[in-house]
């Protein structure tokens, strides 16, 4: 592991962030190190464990981000990740790590019918399982040092056209997330849900790319048949894109979580998360009748 140097005005306060290398990971990596946490933040590939190793001191100069590469979806290289940053802390005196922000996603785009099962498939494990790991493997850790665990996700309970494969691990999500919640109770630390409306990030300004990769093995007579629909939902997403907020919005809102004596459930935050908030108090059935009505 990559030794971070020590900081005198750090709080004494760790945090491992998934997703680091772009967007809402990194912001939130950057945003805590320069609150002065100790910042471990996974990437999948070596090229952004060394592009992040060498901004160097990070602005404000209090904490320290420390990258570290794995691939949520093969989890055998967990235990090594476990023993690495549980040295790191022992050896800076701290009982354990303070927070888990569980970011780490992909962009798997097409109709449910044209959808790679084998994409959707390295998604759950990515998503779900792999993220499940890591709950499972940091909970004592996160027990000793009282801290609490955050988790990234859109409002998945909102059917959304296309992008079931992002939108279902999110409907996961909020089921885990909100059951571990139950099961913990007052033993364990705090559960947050960070629910994200749209958001300024390098996938979710990919969405036409991500769109033809995920039609890239659909058979042409299949494809035609959505090939309206999604040409115009492609214009909605452009208009939708230009009015997305910055990542750096929802690094406030995990600061805001993470500092707070008490940190609510669930905290909401980007373009149409209030929208968002507001359709899953409806009736499903008229959620259904709306959004068809929509597309």
């Amino acid at each position: 592991m990559k030794q971070a140097h020590p900081s005198q005005e750090a709080p004494g306060k760790s945090v491992l962030v998934t997703g680091v290398s772009s967007g809402i990971g990194r912001a939130t990596a950057l945003r805590l190190a320069s609150a002065g946490y100790l910042v471990f933040g996974t990437v999948r590939k070596k090229t952004d464990a060394d592009e992040l190793a060498a901004l160097g001191p990070v602005e404000g100069g209090r904490g320290a981000l420390v990258p570290l590469i794995l691939d949520l979806g093969r989890r055998e290289g967990l235990p090594e990740l476990l023993g690495g940053v549980e040295a790191e802390l022992a050896a800076r005196g701290m009982p354990g790590l303070y927070a888990l922000v569980n970011n780490a996603g992909g962009s798997l785009v097409a109709p449910v019918e044209l959808m790679s099962l084998e994409a959707f498939e390295a998604e759950l494990r990515a998503r779900l399982i792999g993220a499940l790991a890591l709950v499972q493997a940091f909970l004592p850790s996160l027990r000793r040092a009282g801290g609490r665990l955050l988790w990234i996700a859109t409002p998945g309970t909102i059917p959304t056209a296309y992008v079931t494969g992002i939108h279902a691990c999110d409907f996961a999500v909020n089921c885990i997330a909100r059951t571990l919640a139950l099961e913990l109770g007052r033993s364990g630390p705090p559960v947050v849900l960070i629910r994200c409306g749209g958001i300024r990030t390098r996938a979710g300004l990919d969405t036409m790319g991500a769109l033809e990769r995920g039609l890239a093995g659909a058979q042409p007579e299949r494809r035609a048949i959505y090939e309206e629909k999604l040409s115009r939902w492609s214009r909605s997403m452009a208009a939708f894109d230009g009015r997305r907020s910055e990542s750096e919005l929802v690094a406030e809102t995990i600061a805001r979580a993470l500092s707070a004596p008490r940190p609510r459930k669930r905290y909401r935050v980007g373009y149409l998360s209030a929208a968002a908030a507001f359709l899953e108090s409806l009736p499903q059935v008229l959620v259904d009748r709306i959004l068809a009505a929509a597309g």
